[in-house]
């Protein structure tokens, strides 16, 4: 089966989409805007793209450049001719999706991935226009949550089939990292951006070490963004340059290792669609906080697998962390409820399965 994918070829969900269903035997091209690092990809991965100027994927908005745009849709229609694909298949419903539409290809399926149906449509009546329009056009709406198909539905009336982004977990498992930490650990594993709210897990964090000042603390924020000289601004003003670590931008081969240092995984985000690193926490056996934004409610199990807070909360996140520090058992026990709900509902290899499912009922003779 001839898959055509459209989207960032340097995201990393687009890399593991296609390296996945490349290694299940499907041939697989990916078609971006934006440059990539073709060591990425499994050789067996078809790659091309065409230069924005800047990558799709850091415009919150969804926002085009209309000359690339028909650059693109013309060496689209030249792709399908030479690769002839089964299926057109759309991450990102505002740039790439218009392309799919434009491109009158089918069956096309159009994924929606978060700022594309939060932030693009609002901007302005045509935004929202061409939302519509692009959302007209897939034989299959695909979201990796409920709060985010809820949202989609405001613009289109079609079924939406949830088809959640898991973890390796073979890969993401708990394990010892080599690191002997004397103390508490909390971490967070994500883009140094506004909507992920960092600033006030540094501010929640001041005030548990303030509160408890018995235990050696630190605080591992691991990623890098737009923010970073910001938030390290924010560190060194309450005094905590001794206490936190940036680690900058690591791979995602990394990543298991950096949460297994961590002892509680704090995520207090003012918006997000899903929450893949919440999952890789849980994963890991790390209990999490987390705001109540978004699809952050559906990942997480209140007092089960973790504690939501609500969003902006200072005061109600360091309640929370303190609970997490002072209880060693319930760190232990939350940690092992996240890993059994991420096999339950969030193993990769269970929603590749339901993605060549999906394929496959669109193929049918």
């Amino acid at each position: 089966m001839k898959i055509l994918m459209l989207g960032d070829p340097d995201a990393i969900h687009t890399v593991r989409w296609a390296n996945a269903l490349a290694k299940r035997g499907l041939d697989i091209f990916v078609f971006g805007l934006s440059s990539f690092t073709h060591s990425q990809f499994d050789p067996k991965v078809h790659v091309d793209f065409i230069s924005s100027g800047k990558k799709i994927k850091s415009q919150n908005d969804g926002s085009f450049i209309k000359i690339v745009y028909l650059r693109a849709i013309s060496r689209l229609k030249n792709i399908i001719k030479d690769f002839n694909p089964d299926i057109l298949h759309a991450h990102y419903a505002s740039s790439y999706g218009l392309m799919g539409a434009l491109s009158q290809f089918h069956p096309f399926i159009l994924s929606v991935w978060g700022s594309d149906v939060f932030c693009f449509p609002r901007k302005s009546f045509l935004h929202k226009s061409i939302l519509k329009y692009n959302l007209s056009k897939p034989d299959v709406i695909l979201s990796t949550s409920q709060y985010m198909a809820d949202e989609t539905t405001k613009y289109t009336d079609k079924d939406i089939i949830i088809t959640p982004f898991g973890v390796d977990l073979k890969m993401f498992q708990a394990r010892e990292t080599g690191e002997k930490n004397e103390g508490i650990v909390i971490g967070i594993v994500k883009t140094l951006e506004e909507t992920y709210g960092i600033e006030y897990l540094i501010k929640a964090f001041y005030k548990v070490k303030e509160e408890i000042p018995t235990i050696n603390f630190k605080l591992l924020i691991v990623g890098g963004g737009s923010l970073e000289l910001k938030l390290k601004k924010l560190v060194n003003e309450l005094n905590l340059t001794a206490h936190v670590i940036f680690t900058g931008l690591v791979s995602h081969d990394e990543i298991p290792n950096y949460l297994n240092m961590i002892d509680i995984f704090v995520a207090p985000s003012i918006n997000e669609s899903f929450g893949v690193a919440i999952i890789e926490a849980g994963a890991c056996e790390k209990p999490v906080v987390v705001s109540n934004a978004g699809g952050l409610k559906e990942i997480v199990e209140d007092n089960v697998t973790g504690i939501i807070v609500p969003q902006k909360s200072v005061e109600s996140l360091s309640e929370a962390i303190k609970k997490l520090v002072l209880n060693k058992e319930l760190r232990i026990t939350m940690g092992k409820n996240g890993r059994q709900r991420v096999e339950k509902l969030y193993n990769w290899g269970t929603n590749i399965n339901q993605m060549i499912t999906i394929y496959k009922s669109l193929t049918k003779n």
